[in-house]
């Protein structure tokens, strides 16, 4: 994950322009809009399922009905992001991704016996038939995701404008000390998500799993799931975790598929730019926003959305890896400064797991 992150860091760094916008320097654009069209459509559903999921949660909390919570949370979200600037926004979401620590602590409080978890951690298997390794591709395309791809490469473009380089050409290059601070931020960052990650799959085979409850439907049947199992000290963690990672998560999956469209056909993207400068960018923003709505008030499942959006992410991201890899490796597009045989390396093996598991997937 880092090797992955890091690299499309590198090429919005050096390039000066997002990770779209400079893959169609080596990719027709039909096929480039297809890819883009597909992460459009992923990240909507991602989006829809965790609207739903905040929704239930807040309705929980206060009583309040989940359709209103999910017509609230739309409309808050879609408001600061065309109101704020990109370094209000990112220095919220910083803050916000505090509250993923709620899932360490949930793990840690339900004192599992760390010896045997740790060992059936490292102890190598694979799955038995077609449903885990869909399972295993749907892992993956959640944490290896095409939309943190292109969100990466969008985030440096837009820290750098927010440095006063507004035209592509200053923001074309970077220093060594940049791209090393940027690799070390990159790396805790992925380290973090991972531990998270991690926790939130041991709070789950250690509560609903071990209880046999395998069929949850909503985020609010998981919490009352969680309360006679783990107490409500954990039911109050997962629903605010749930609510703030929501908040965290939708403006990056709205905002990266938005920068996806806008860069294939050249429009003018940005988060600093106001809606009637840059109307394709925020059409595609509002659209992904509105269309999450749609499926919540059409009875979306918000937890077989997710499964389904992390499986079509576990298909399309090694494809888009290889893109990546191209790009990367190219020294005319990448200024000069082409990634590392290393980084390139662990990027192409992280490309054939994720081939491996999807033919896995239909076999």
């Amino acid at each position: 994950m880092a090797a992955v992150q890091t690299t499309c860091a590198r090429i919005g760094m050096v390039t000066g322009r997002g990770l779209m916008s400079a893959m169609r320097q080596r990719f027709p654009r039909w096929l480039l809009v297809l890819a883009a069209l597909a992460l459009l459509v992923a990240n909507t559903f991602n989006l829809g399922a965790d609207l739903s999921g905040m929704a239930d949660a807040a309705e929980l909390l206060t009583g309040v009905d989940s359709h209103v919570w999910i017509v609230a949370f739309a409309a808050g979200i879609s408001w600061a992001t065309i109101e704020l600037h990109y370094a209000v926004i990112a220095e919220g979401l910083k803050w916000l991704a505090l509250s993923l620590l709620a899932y360490v602590v949930a793990a840690v409080h339900l004192r599992p016996d760390w010896g045997a978890l740790l060992s059936a951690t490292v102890t190598p298997s694979l799955p038995r038939d077609r449903a885990a390794w869909g399972t295993l591709v749907a892992i993956l395309g959640t944490t290896i995701s095409p939309y943190l791809f292109f969100w990466q490469a969008a985030q440096e473009v837009e820290e750098e404008k927010a440095r006063g380089r507004t035209s592509r050409r200053a923001r074309v290059g970077a220093s060594e000390k940049e791209i090393r601070d940027r690799n070390v931020d990159v790396g805790i960052g992925s380290f973090i998500s991972n531990l998270v990650m991690y926790s939130i799959i041991v709070t789950t085979a250690l509560t609903l799993h071990l209880k046999g409850m395998t069929g949850v439907q909503s985020s609010a049947e998981v919490a009352r799931a969680l309360e006679p199992l783990a107490g409500r000290f954990s039911t109050l963690l997962y629903t605010l975790g749930i609510v703030s990672t929501g908040l965290l998560a939708i403006p990056t999956l709205a905002g990266s598929a938005a920068y996806a469209v806008a860069e294939v056909f050249g429009w003018r993207e940005g988060m600093d730019e106001r809606p009637h400068r840059a109307p394709g960018f925020y059409m595609v923003l509002g659209l992904s926003v509105a269309t999450g709505v749609a499926l919540d008030f059409a009875n979306l499942n918000p937890i077989r959305a997710l499964y389904l959006s992390g499986v079509v992410n576990g298909v399309l991201a090694p494809f888009m890896l290889v893109a990546v890899i191209v790009v990367a490796a190219d020294a005319r597009i990448m200024r000069g400064q082409p990634s590392t045989r290393f980084d390139l390396a662990l990027v192409g093996f992280t490309a054939a797991v994720m081939f491996a598991a999807a033919a896995g997937m239909s076999l």
